[in-house]
């Protein structure tokens, strides 16, 4: 028991050293992760229409 009680005081000393990011920070790293999703899916969307398209004319 004695185990669990010293890690549970560890723990919290540790997250009294963490850094937390300012909401600006949190809203501009998610800014960044939802423009690079929808790039990558916009370009992952291309590719699939050209290969669809490319492969259609082949198998004509």
């Amino acid at each position: 028991m004695a185990k669990v009680v010293q890690f549970f005081k560890e723990s919290k000393a540790e997250l009294k050293k963490v850094v937390w990011p300012t909401k600006e920070d949190v809203l501009s790293s998610i800014k960044v992760v939802i423009i690079s999703t929808v790039v990558v899916a916009v370009i992952l969307g291309l590719f699939d229409l050209g290969f669809t398209q490319l492969f259609r004319l082949l198998m004509k």
